[in-house]
């Protein structure tokens, strides 16, 4: 890799972590190409990504950077997950490491908050980004149901009593 390629990944790399909302840093020595394969495909779904990456340009692109603090987990074979979506990233290197023994979560970032493994932890367990777009649709429309409800009932109301009412005339 000449001059110029080193100074793109870099320039790259800064804007990956200029622009994410968190980045995971994992070990991933012994993985399968199938099985790294398996891991961008989930990232990809979820709308993140995944980037191996030397770690001495990516200590450049850090400097800087609001994660810069992470700075000390690119040791070894590093691979660098990362979504706009602040949970995203994170609940796909979680379930991955879950299901993969190989692939060891380090720590990582989210905007200038440095994430150890507890932390990275913490954050795959909140709702996304569309689950809480889905709660918040679900609050403003229960509201209309209701009305829509109470608008109903009185007529129901009314055409029981007059059933009723027809029933003991008949009677």
């Amino acid at each position: 890799m000449d001059r110029a390629q080193k100074e793109k990944v870099v320039e790259e790399l800064g804007q990956i972590f200029e622009s994410s909302g968190v980045v995971v840093v994992a070990h991933y020595a012994g993985l399968t190409v199938a099985e790294m394969q398996d891991l961008r495909a989930r990232a990809r779904d979820v709308g993140g990504s995944v980037r191996v990456a030397k770690n001495r340009l990516a200590k450049i692109a850090l400097q800087g950077q609001p994660c810069e603090s992470m700075t000390e987990l690119l040791t070894g074979m590093t691979v660098l997950t990362y979504s706009e979506d602040p949970v995203a990233a994170a609940k796909v290197a979680e379930d991955f490491a879950k299901e993969n023994k190989k692939f060891e979560i380090l720590g990582g970032a989210m905007g200038e908050t440095a994430l150890d493994r507890a932390g990275v932890e913490a954050v795959s367990k909140m709702p996304s980004r569309e689950e809480l777009i889905a709660s918040i649709v679900g609050c403003i429309g229960a509201p209309a149901s209701n009305i829509a409800g109470a608008i109903g009932a009185p007529a129901s109301n009314i055409a029981s009593i007059l059933s009723t009412i027809e029933d003991k005339a008949a009677a």
